[in-house]
């Protein structure tokens, strides 16, 4: 086996689930398999957008983030389920726990994709046997589609994993990259986005070969140290590694939500922003962090966007601070037109513990005072679910999806 594992090289894993939300879906109720699946929210409201559907339903023109109505539009016979983020971490927790069982350096980047360095796993077989018998697992035990991409590097496997969906395994060599790789759109390269593909199209790059051979100092000049950067993954050069702790490297813990209409009505707005600030909080205590850096996302009708922030004297994580931090961000710089989206982003996160406030006598007894509130609180949310002190017009709809891309309960394999 020692062939398929270079002494001074890597191999890595992209793990890579097909269509997971709507797999997970399926594999719960095998009545919808085979069948145009589409998750999304509540078809009443405009957050009713398509999160993902199946494959038979992509065979139909149906995308994601597309309105509701123009999925059905193009596929009359369409299955819609709404959101349910709990099974879906069950089962990418499961996921992950299958990918540690081969090796400790496994990288979550996602609810449903994954890095994996095998490089040290030659008694396990060869790469290639080692994706099949992940597959066949997760096929087995999961009952969900995966696509693995191999190759020597983490971009490399990536760009593979996407070649072949679904229950594809690809293997990408650095030889196969002018016939595999290069010719591909430079659009569909991993790290070129909407707006970095128009700038090169600008430039006449329009394929990943044409930004191999483009001049790198006018990629630099146009995309600053992004340019090498990509120019040097066109080429195969990835030195990243395959982190394990990278899922804690956040710096920031936010959610979003579009309103069901544009608004003016400042009950309306309040109790979204309430609602965002009890997420923020309860995320913020999952994790043990508090911030000290406050910001304000406010998208009006027309979807001209603004943010702003504040630095704070205080670190927050209760939901009443973070609240009223951001309503005062609120009446400060609102002027008046109909609000289509609000967001809330706490910044500057540090250890709770390692971020003991210097409180003076009045703040201690004041913070001191609230603190059997709090446990009091918590323990009986423990007992009888959350918000159990929330007035029913704020209850929250835990299965609507929302703006912000969750990444902190990313380690919970691990527990």
């Amino acid at each position: 086996m020692s062939k398929w594992y270079p002494k001074n090289g890597r191999v890595i894993f992209h793990v890579d689930m097909n269509s997971f939300y709507a797999s997970v879906e399926a594999a719960y109720d095998p009545s919808l398999k085979g069948k145009p699946l589409a998750i999304a929210g509540n078809p009443e409201e405009r957050r009713g957008i398509v999160v993902t559907s199946s494959y038979e339903a992509r065979a139909k023109g149906v995308k994601t983030t597309m309105p509701l109505w123009e999925a059905k539009r193009l596929c009359p016979n369409l299955i819609v389920r709404r959101p349910n983020f709990d099974r879906y971490r069950k089962a990418s927790s499961a996921m992950f726990k299958m990918l540690s069982d081969i090796t400790p350096y496994v990288q979550p980047v996602s609810i449903d994709e994954g890095y994996m360095d095998i490089s040290a796993c030659e008694k396990l077989g060869s790469p290639l046997e080692i994706a099949q018998k992940l597959q066949n697992r997760i096929a087995s035990e999961l009952d969900l589609p995966c696509s693995i991409g191999i190759a020597t590097n983490k971009f490399l496997a990536k760009m593979a994993s996407d070649m072949k969906k679904p229950m594809g395994i690809t293997v990408l060599r650095l030889r196969d990259l002018p016939d595999k790789l290069w010719p591909l759109p430079i659009g569909e390269m991993y790290g070129v986005g909407v707006k970095t593909a128009e700038k090169l199209y600008k430039i006449n790059i329009q394929t990943i070969q044409d930004l191999v051979e483009a001049d790198a100092y006018v990629l630099k000049r146009l995309l600053g140290i992004n340019g090498e950067r990509l120019q040097n993954r066109a080429k195969g050069i990835d030195p990243s590694l395959v982190d394990p702790d990278a899922v804690y490297d956040f710096k920031s813990i936010g959610n979003s939500e579009t309103l069901p209409e544009d608004t003016v009505n400042d009950q309306e707005i309040r109790q979204l922003l309430r609602k965002l600030s009890r997420k923020v909080s309860a995320r913020l205590k999952r994790k043990r962090v508090v911030g000290q850096h406050l910001q304000l996302m406010i998208r009006f009708h027309d979807r001209k966007t603004i943010t702003r922030s504040k630095k704070l004297s205080h670190y927050i994580e209760e939901e009443e601070t973070v609240f009223n931090d951001a309503l005062d961000l609120l009446d400060r710089h609102w002027n008046g037109a109909p609000i289509r989206l609000l967001g809330i982003t706490v910044q500057d996160l540090q250890d709770k513990q390692e971020a003991a406030q210097q409180l003076d006598l009045f703040t201690y007894e004041k913070e001191a005072s609230k603190e059997k509130l709090y446990q009091a609180m918590e323990k009986l949310t423990d007992k009888y679910g959350v918000n159990t002190f929330t007035k029913l017009d704020h209850a929250e709809d835990e299965t609507q999806p929302s703006t912000s891309f969750q990444k902190d309960y990313l380690d919970d394999y691990r527990k």
